[in-house]
């Protein structure tokens, strides 16, 4: 990575430079990296009209050069009477031939990354058919992109990175994010070893099914069984030691299978044991791990974070955040694909927060609130954007993997849906929607989800999601309170949005009071319009008044304060005699109607209550200091009385 790279990352992503292990900030930059390059780019009308099935991709490639070579065969199943089928494939790549069925058809490749192959016969609709793409080349994002050929060590290495759209750049395919390929295999060839003498070992999606050494090169298949998006196929080629981790997964176990440059394999094989935690706490909250019966596995690569290629990610480091967040895509991301990039929160928002599940359950608390209050600084750190993109936006990388946005902001509105629903709703919502058959192994948009969700839950919540997930920017609340009894708090709740396109957040807002001797009463204020009040019964006397205390809520400078408004106190309310021996009279103003009167001792005891009178008998009362406190037409009034 060289400088001028490096300030093109200060620039995308400030958040980066100052984040602590399991905040985000060395995730979102390798899935980006690739998309720098290729943000102009968007799916392909022309690929509409068929449906990929498998493919298999036969490469050769020399981890000390940049090229490839290869041979692509394709079966699709037409959805539409087809004359011609449209693959995508960089323009800089070479096609030297396309064959069906042993025999060749004619192609033209454009300037719009297509390659345009004209069938010999018309394939009618629901028809599987096959063909094979030869071709060959420098692929352009060599450096930066989809296909990088580097050192480590002065050791050359290989590897691919595909996201957003950058599979076309090394490798004819359809990038669709919503037509998976139902299998792949895939077979790299490459030199036996290295200028140095040392093997090389290749990595891809799925499980390795054999190495076959020829003179001097070697082949080596893998193969996956599980519907896959192109922009997740992946390979890479180094001088790799592998060694393995095995999950139990109740008496089935899987192998996670480890590929490290060897200069960094003694820190490497301290740092992967976890995976085994995580991999065992995400079973258990969302499922069996989507691949069990291949593998899972790690890849170290030359950047800095990672990427979830399906069955192995790509790991630039090996922090516990980052193999929580890479791994945590393989239920959200790779089982179930977002629709579309504007709803990329699907996938990264859910694997942002599994990072986080994975710090409160493997860590406490305390550093969960820490968590949580990391993320609240990003989001509000402007005071715009929405989780959900534009159609726009999914031309611009720094939009599509907007850490603050796509990242924090969506695992925190998991969070306070998960705050909204309960445990219970929220995580059996999370399965369903997993394993719904509309969804698994499939894509999910946006309105997917909150619709699993509402059938789960029995809860409308298109409330929710217009504030939170369409709607740009979050609320400062303000409160006021007073204690004017031993036994009741009041207190007046607004708030204030950050961006016009919210007029107002309803929200759960957590609420906690500390009292004098250190005493916690937790509150939940359903906030639904501004300057609402409630009233609240407490049995100790309080000191503080704290909103949001935990970080549940997105929201900033929130504001607590002691209420001095004695206005409501000011009406020519008398109380004769005072001090009173027998019978307590009441004087007031006609616009004012009493409805109930309520007397408490010092103790906050209530010694008796009265309703419809303006004369009160209090010779049952002994002597001392009382509260009176007035329910009236105008709210609750308090005044003081001594009795002889």
């Amino acid at each position: 990575m060289n400088n001028h790279y490096l300030l093109l990352l200060f620039l995308f992503f400030p958040s980066f430079l100052n984040a602590q292990d399991y905040h985000i900030s060395d995730i979102s930059v390798a899935e980006a990296q690739s998309a720098l390059h290729r943000m102009q780019f968007r799916p392909n009308a022309n690929t509409g009209n068929y449906d990929v099935k498998y493919h298999r991709l036969e490469l050769e490639v020399d981890p000390s050069v940049a090229f490839i070579s290869g041979d692509v065969t394709t079966y699709f199943e037409a959805k539409s009477n087809l004359d011609q089928v449209v693959f995508d494939l960089a323009a800089n790549m070479t096609v030297s031939q396309v064959l069906q069925r042993g025999n060749p058809l004619v192609f033209t490749q454009n300037s719009n990354d297509e390659v345009v192959i004209a069938l010999s016969e018309e394939q009618n609709l629901g028809v599987l058919d096959s063909l094979t793409i030869s071709y060959s080349g420098n692929p352009v994002s060599s450096g930066f992109g989809s296909f990088e050929v580097n050192t480590h060590a002065g050791k050359p290495v290989l590897w691919t990175l595909s996201e957003p759209y950058g599979a076309k750049g090394w490798w004819p395919c359809k990038q669709d994010l919503i037509d998976k390929i139902d299998s792949i295999d895939v077979y790299i060839t490459t030199p036996l070893t290295n200028p140095d003498g040392d093997t090389y070992v290749a990595v891809s999606n799925g499980l390795e099914q054999s190495q076959i050494i020829n003179t001097g090169s070697k082949t080596t298949h893998f193969k996956h069984n599980y519907p896959i998006p192109a922009y997740l196929v992946a390979m890479a080629v180094t001088n790799y030691t592998v060694y393995s981790d095995t999950v139990s997964n109740n008496g089935r176990p899987f192998e996670i299978v480890n590929y490290v440059y060897p200069e960094n394999l003694a820190t490497v094989q301290a740092q992967t044991p976890v995976t085994v935690d995580v991999m065992n706490l995400y079973s258990t909250l969302f499922g069996e791990y989507p691949y069990a019966d291949e593998k899972y596995g790690h890849a170290q690569f030359g950047w800095s974070g990672g990427m979830e290629h399906t069955t192995v990610s790509f790991m630039g480091s090996f922090g516990r955040n980052l193999i929580a967040h890479e791994l945590g895509h393989h239920w959200f991301g790779n089982k179930v694909t977002c629709g579309s990039w504007k709803d990329i929160w699907l996938n990264e928002g859910f694997a942002t927060y599994m990072s986080g599940l994975v710090v409160e359950n493997l860590d406490g608390d305390a550093s969960f609130k820490n968590w949580k209050q990391q993320m609240l600084n990003s989001i509000t750190s402007a005071p715009d954007g929405a989780v959900f993109l534009k159609d726009t936006d999914t031309l611009s990388v720094n939009r599509i993997f907007n850490q603050r946005l796509s990242y924090n902001k969506g695992a925190m509105l998991l969070h306070m849906l998960r705050k909204k629903l309960g445990d219970a709703h929220f995580f059996q919502g999370l399965k369903n929607y997993l394993n719904h058959p509309d969804h698994a192994f499939g894509y999910a948009r946006s309105e997917d989800f909150m619709a699993i969700m509402e059938q789960t839950s029995s809860v409308d919540l298109s409330g929710f999601f217009d504030d939170w997930l369409y709607g740009e920017g979050y609320p400062s609340f303000n409160l006021e309170w007073s204690q004017a009894t031993p036994t009741e708090i009041r207190l007046t709740l607004e708030q204030l949005q950050s961006h016009a396109s919210v007029s107002f957040f309803e929200v759960d807002l957590p609420v906690r009071l500390v009292g004098t001797e250190g005493e916690i009463l937790d509150l939940i204020l359903d906030h639904t319009i501004n300057g609402e009040i409630f009233i609240k019964t407490v049995n100790f006397q309080v000191a503080d008044v704290l909103i949001n205390p935990e970080y549940d809520i997105i929201s900033k400078n929130n504001k607590t304060v002691l209420s001095t408004d004695k206005s409501f106190l000011n009406m020519d309310i008398v109380f004769y005699p005072n001090p009173v021996s027998e019978r307590l009279t009441i004087k007031k103003p006609d616009v004012l109607s009493i409805d109930e009167v309520r007397i408490y001792n010092a103790l906050g005891q209530l010694m008796s209550t009265s309703v419809g009178h303006s004369t009160i008998d209090v010779t049952m009362l002994s002597s001392g200091l009382f509260f009176v406190e007035l329910r009236t037409n105008m709210g609750r009034i308090n005044k003081s009385l001594l009795k002889n």
